[in-house]
């Protein structure tokens, strides 16, 4: 499997896309970066992308444009922008994409491959998950926080040929990667994760570790998961707390990729739209449909409305 070297763009170069696209170019692929950052793209075709921290600070020679319209076709395209700009941006660079390509979220939160699925056709989709943890430290640089494994899959279950293909391109390159049959379990997974990370980071403008480490921040980022759990077998999802509270553990632990503030935190620091609504949002409005109460996750969702009030109209 690992003889095939898929040629990929990642569209949304922030901490992840620079991580994931830094990495799969160190192992050999052919990768381009997009994305709307100038002084971003500028310096990493000037100078490299520059990778710090897990693996040893180095510099890795990668493609990067704010213009993919004169692009070559890619086999694969990951979508890694904030949730809000999927449509857009994957508009953008849809004539990147042959009938036989495929596009694959690696977005925090609920329902990014069904919007991608609006622009390119759900059959072009995979869904994708890790456990990765990155930060954008300037124009041209990341760090990378650890070398957790990642996941991707078919929307509707099982394990096919393509994506067992495409994981072992990725994990022969350098990224860990396995095919599993039941993504949408993967992403409800993750998601947990972020219900219980993202907006504790976010509102008390800590790193995931030191969220974990205050008794009271804990405990509500438990009950936030306790009630997405509630709603997860709901929607016909096999999740159980215990499983999610060890993920969480993993990532907050001593070896885990917790030195970093999560995603929502960082956007809101840089009065940028944030991803509560696909994320505790989307469990409040699912929660909804099925008549279950979720107090800390709507409680959450309000706080960060109110950190994002201070900048957005």
């Amino acid at each position: 499997m690992g003889d095939w070297q898929p040629r990929i763009a990642v569209v949304g170069a922030g901490a992840m896309g620079c991580l994931f696209g830094g990495l799969l170019a160190e192992g050999g692929l052919d990768v381009t970066l997009i994305d709307v950052w100038q002084e971003h793209v500028d310096r990493i075709n000037r100078d490299g992308l520059q990778m710090l921290g897990y693996g040893g600070d180095r510099t890795i020679p990668v493609r990067a444009t704010t213009d993919p319209s004169a692009m070559d076709a890619v086999d694969v395209l990951f979508v890694q922008c904030k949730a809000p700009y999927t449509k857009e941006a994957v508009g953008r660079v849809a004539h990147l994409l042959r009938e036989d390509s495929v596009a694959i979220s690696f977005q925090n939160g609920l329902g990014n491959e069904e919007n991608i699925g609006e622009v390119i056709g759900m059959e072009r989709v995979l869904g994708g998950v890790t456990a990765q943890g990155a930060a954008v430290e300037g124009a041209g640089a990341v760090r990378n926080f650890g070398n957790l494994p990642t996941q991707i899959g078919e929307m509707g279950g099982g394990l096919s040929e393509r994506a067992e293909r495409i994981a072992g391109a990725l994990d022969s390159a350098g990224l860990p990667t396995t095919a599993v049959a039941d993504v949408r379990q993967a992403i409800w997974k993750k998601l947990l994760a972020n219900i219980a990370t993202s907006p504790t980071s976010a509102i008390a403008n800590l790193t995931i570790k030191q969220v974990f480490a205050v008794p009271a921040l804990r405990e509500t980022a438990y009950e936030a998961l306790d009630e997405a759990v509630e709603v997860a077998r709901a929607e016909g999802v096999d999740l159980r707390a215990g499983e999610t509270r060890e993920v969480i553990d993993q990532i907050a632990g001593p070896t885990g990729t917790g030195d970093n503030k999560s995603s929502l935190c960082v956007d809101i620091l840089n009065r940028r739209p944030c991803e509560i609504d696909v994320i505790n949002g989307a469990v409040v409005r699912l929660a909804q449909l099925h008549g279950i109460a979720t107090p800390v996750n709507k409680t959450l969702v309000a706080a960060v409305k109110g950190l994002e009030s201070h900048y957005l109209g």
